[in-house]
C-alpha cells in the first residue's frame, strides 16, 4: 500500500546539541527501486549445553595479551606509526556514512577523528590492577582500528581475503630477531596474529611503549619473545625469539584472543551482515579461527564493534536537537518537538514532515490510525505513529514520535503535538486499539472528532476468547460473521449477523454486545467508515524499522525519513502514468457495479427523486446523495441504483464519487517531497561556535516496559513462587543468555 509522511509548523528550537557530533551512518536500501517495485512492496501489507572448559583463573591466564604483577601493566596509550614511543595522537577508525550518488543515497566509508583514550602512568595501573585482562577484559580501553597504509598487516585483513588466507599470512608475521616494527602497537598485532595462527596462548610480563616481552601461557614451556625501541632507527625491534614449543598445544586450550583483535574480525562481519547473531558469530570464529568463545565475549564485542561502524548510541541522544534543526532547515515548515526530564533524560521526539501533512489535508480523507510499534533497541523506545489512507487505500504516514515509554502521558503528548502540526477544521476519525484507551485523550484534544475502535485488534482479541460449547455453523464461522456484523450498514444487517453468532455460541454473542458495537459497527458509527482496514498497519512500520533496529536513534530517524521520502516519490511516478480520473481501486469497484447496474428498471418521480427495481424497490435521491440500499454514502461511491439513474439522465457518475478517490487528490497527496537533511557528520564552520548552546541529553532509562518484565506466580498454598529462570542459548537452570558463560 502506499504511504507517505510528512510534518507540519516548525516550533522554536528548545534544545541545543552538544560538541563533539559523529558521522551517523543508515544502513538502509537505496531508493532506486522503480515506482512500481515500491508499491508492490508496499501496498501488500499482511498480518501477521556443554560445560565450559574455562575458570576464571584460566579465563585470566590463557591469554594473548598478559600484564602480570611482577612487571609494568600494560599501558593504554596508543602509538602513530611514525612517532616516538613516547607521543600519544589520535588514531582514526573507519565507519559507514551516507553519500549522495545518481542512484540515490549509498554507504560509503569515510574516516573520522576518534578523541584520544586516558592514559594511565605504569606505575598506578601496577597499583591498581595486578592482573591486567586485555582479551577478555570488556571494561578496558579499546584500541581503535588503525587505517595506515603502511601497516601491512592491517592491510591484510582485508575483507575480500578468505579466513584461510588471512591465517595462512599471520604464520610470517613474526619472522625472528632483528625484525623491525613500526611501534608497539604493530608488534603486539603481529604477535596476536602469529600465535592465533600457530595455536598457541602467551602473555605480556613486560608490556609498555618502550619494551615488550612475552611468554608461553603454558608453565614451563621454554617460547619466548623480547622487543624494544631503538631509539637511534625509530623502529620496534624483535631482540630476543625462543621459537620452539614443548607445551604441545596445552595454551591453547585456554587461548582467548586481545580484545581489539576481536572487535576488527567481528566489525568486518558486521559490515557484511548487520545483523549476524552472537551465536552465529562464536561459530564462525570457531571454525575460522579455532577460537571458542563464550557469548559473552562475543556480545560485548558485538556492541564496540557497532559503536564503531556506526557511533555511539549515547552520543546520538545528545545530537537530537541538532538534528531536528536540520530537519526544519531542509524541510520549510516540517514541525519537530524534542522533550527531555529535568534530569536531562531523554523523553519525546515528534516528527512531521511538511510534505505529508499537506498531503494529508489536501488528499487524504480524515481518517488516522493510532499504532505503536516497539523498537527493540538497547533502549527500548516505542514509535508511536498516526497513519492516513490514501485515495487507493494505501498507508500514508502523517507523523510519529519516539517516546522512552508508551503510555497514557506520552500518547497524550503524542496526540498535542499532532494537532499543532495538523491545524486543520475538518473533524477527523482516530482509530485506535480499544485496550489502550485513547478515546479521552483524542476527543479532549481534538474538536468534533470521531474515536472507533480498530477492527484488526477487535478480530483478535474476539478469536482469543472464543469459548464453547458450539452449536450450529460451529467455531470456524465466527470470526466471518463477526466482521459482516461490523461492515453492516444497517441496524437490521447487524442484528441479522450477531444472531447467527448467538445461534453458535451464546457468550461470543456477549462479547459483541459488551464491546460497544457504536464505536466499530457501520450501522451505529458516526464517524468515517474503516472496518474495510483489515491488516496490521504497525507491520510497515516494523518492517522499516527491522532494517535499521540495531543503529542508534538518529540513524533510526533516518530510516523512518528515507522510507517515506523513497515512498512518496514513488507514489509521485506511478499516479503521473493514470489515465482514469479515479484511483485504480476504486476505479474497479466503479466497474463492478456498473456492470451490475444493467437492467435495472429506474422510475422518475421528480428531478432528483427517482425509484429503482431489481430485487427489491430502492429509492435515490441524488442531490443528498443517498441510496436506501445504504451503500453509496458509507463508501463515497455510488451504487449500482444510482448508476441506473445516471445512465438514464444522462449524468457522469464521477460527478458523484468522493474527491478523496480521484485520481487528482491522489497525485496532490504526494505531490510534495522530503528533502534530505544535510549529512550527519561533524558540524563545520560557525555550527561549532552554535552547538555549545545546545542541552545535553542523555539516553533514557533501559529497564524494559512492565509488559515485558517476568510476572511472579502465586499460589494460596505456599505464597509467592519465583520461577526459575531457563537459558535460551545452552537449556541451563540458574541464569539467562545475557550471562551464560557456556561454551557455545
Amino acid at each position: 500500500m502506499t504511504a507517505a509522511f510528512r510534518p507540519a509548523a516548525t516550533s522554536p528550537a528548545t534544545y541545543k546539541v552538544a560538541p563533539g557530533l559523529k558521522d551517523v551512518p543508515v544502513a538502509i536500501a537505496t531508493p532506486s527501486d522503480s515506482a512500481k517495485a515500491v508499491n508492490s512492496i508496499i501496498r501488500s501489507p499482511t498480518r501477521a549445553a556443554i560445560t565450559s572448559k574455562r575458570t576464571a583463573h584460566s579465563i585470566a591466564d590463557g591469554l594473548f595479551e598478559v600484564s602480570v604483577a611482577d612487571g609494568t601493566a600494560l599501558s593504554t596509550d596508543i602509538i602513530d606509526m611514525s612517532a616516538s614511543p613516547a607521543d600519544t595522537v589520535k588514531k582514526r577508525r573507519r565507519t559507514a556514512s551516507w553519500k549522495s550518488g545518481a542512484n540515490g543515497l549509498t554507504i560509503v566509508t569515510v574516516a573520522d577523528n576518534l578523541e584520544k583514550g586516558n592514559t594511565t602512568s605504569r606505575k598506578k595501573n601496577a597499583r591498581n590492577h595486578k592482573l591486567t585482562v586485555v582479551a577478555d577484559n570488556m571494561e578496558q580501553h579499546i584500541e581503535p582500528w588503525v587505517d595506515n597504509a603502511d601497516f601491512d598487516f592491517a592491510l591484510q585483513d582485508s575483507s575480500n581475503a578468505s579466513p584461510e588466507k588471512l591465517v595462512a599470512s599471520w604464520k610470517n608475521g613474526i619472522t625472528g630477531e632483528g625484525q623491525d616494527f613500526k611501534s608497539v602497537v604493530e608488534f603486539r598485532d603481529a604477535l596476536q596474529k602469529y600465535a592465533i595462527a600457530h595455536r598457541f596462548a602467551y602473555k605480556l610480563r613486560k608490556n609498555d611503549t618502550n619494551r615488550a616481552s612475552g611468554v608461553c601461557a603454558a608453565d614451563g614451556c621454554p617460547w619466548r619473545i623480547h622487543a624494544s625501541w631503538v631509539p637511534s632507527a625509530h623502529v620496534f625491534r624483535i631482540k630476543k625469539l625462543h621459537r620452539s614449543h614443548t607445551c604441545g598445544g596445552e595454551s591453547w586450550k585456554t587461548a582467548t584472543p586481545a580484545k581489539n583483535w576481536l572487535v576488527n574480525i567481528i566489525k568486518d562481519r558486521l559490515r557484511d551482515s548487520p545483523h549476524h547473531k552472537p551465536k552465529e558469530i562464536a561459530n564462525g570464529i570457531l571454525r575460522d579461527f579455532g577460537l571458542e568463545l563464550n557469548y559473552t565475549q562475543v556480545w560485548r564485542g558485538i556492541e564496540d564493534a557497532r559503536q564503531q561502524l556506526q557511533g555511539s548510541y549515547k552520543e546520538a541522544y545528545g545530537q537530537l536537537p541538532w538534528y531536528c534543526d536540520k530537519i526544519e532547515e531542509a524541510n520549510p515548515g516540517s514541525f519537530t518537538k524534542l522533550l527531555i526530564g529535568d534530569d536531562r533524560k531523554f523523553q519525546h521526539l515528534f516528527l512531521s514532515f511538511h510534505a505529508t501533512i499537506c498531503g494529508f489535508e489536501s488528499g487524504c480523507c480524515p481518517l488516522l490510525f493510532l499504532e505503536a510499534t516497539p523498537l527493540k533497541s538497547k533502549y527500548h523506545e516505542i514509535l508511536l505513529t498516526a497513519t492516513a489512507l490514501d485515495g487507493d487505500d494505501g498507508i500514508f504516514p502523517v507523523a510519529f514520535a519516539i517516546v522512552d515509554i508508551e503510555n497514557d502521558e506520552s500518547w497524550r503528548w503524542f496526540l498535542e503535538q499532532l494537532k499543532y502540526a495538523l491545524s486543520t477544521s475538518r473533524s477527523i476519525t482516530f482509530v485506535s486499539d480499544r485496550d489502550k484507551g485513547l478515546m479521552k485523550h483524542v476527543l479532549e484534544i481534538f474538536e468534533n472528532a470521531h474515536h472507533g475502535y480498530s477492527i484488526y485488534y477487535l478480530i483478535d482479541s474476539f478469536i482469543q476468547n472464543l469459548k464453547g460449547p458450539f452449536h450450529g455453523e460451529g467455531r470456524a464461522s465466527l470470526p466471518g460473521s463477526f466482521l459482516a456484523a461490523a461492515r453492516a450498514v444497517r441496524p437490521d444487517g447487524f442484528r441479522m449477523y450477531t444472531d447467527q453468532i448467538k445461534r453458535v455460541s451464546s457468550s461470543a454473542y456477549d462479547w459483541v454486545m459488551q464491546n460497544e458495537p457504536e464505536y466499530w459497527a457501520n450501522a451505529f458509527f458516526k464517524g468515517e467508515h474503516f472496518n474495510h482496514v483489515t491488516f496490521d498497519i504497525a507491520e510497515l512500520y516494523a518492517n522499516w524499522i527491522e532494517e535499521a533496529r540495531e543503529l542508534p536513534i538518529i540513524p533510526k530517524v533516518e530510516a523512518l525519513r528515507c522510507k517515506i521520502m523513497q515512498l512518496m516519490n514513488g507514489c509521485q511516478m506511478e499516479s503521473s502514468n493514470w489515465s482514469t480520473k479515479l484511483t485504480p481501486s476504486k476505479q474497479g469497484k466503479v466497474q463492478e457495479e456498473c456492470a451490475k447496474a444493467c437492467g435495472l428498471k429506474v422510475l422518475f418521480s421528480s428531478d432528483t427523486l427517482f425509484e429503482v427495481h431489481d430485487s427489491s424497490i430502492n429509492v435515490v435521491d441524488i442531490d443528498k446523495q443517498h441510496c436506501s440500499c445504504a451503500m453509496w454514502k458509507p463508501t463515497g461511491l455510488p451504487c449500482r441504483h444510482a448508476i441506473a439513474v445516471f445512465n438514464c439522465t444522462n449524468r457522469s457518475l464521477y460527478d458523484y464519487c468522493s474527491k478523496y478517490f480521484t485520481a487528482d487528490s491522489f497525485r496532490s497527496a504526494y505531490s510534495e517531497s522530503i528533502n534530505p537533511a544535510c549529512t550527519i557528520a561533524y558540524p563545520s564552520g560557525n555550527e561549532k561556535d552554535a552547538i555549545e548552546d545546545y542541552e545535553q541529553i542523555i539516553p533514557p532509562c533501559t529497564s524494559r516496559p512492565l509488559s515485558q518484565q517476568k510476572k511472579i506466580r502465586r499460589t494460596k498454598s505456599q505464597g509467592i513462587i519465583r520461577r526459575s529462570v531457563c537459558c535460551t542459548r545452552c537449556k541451563g537452570v540458574g541464569h539467562n543468555k545475557a550471562t551464560c558463560k557456556e561454551t557455545l
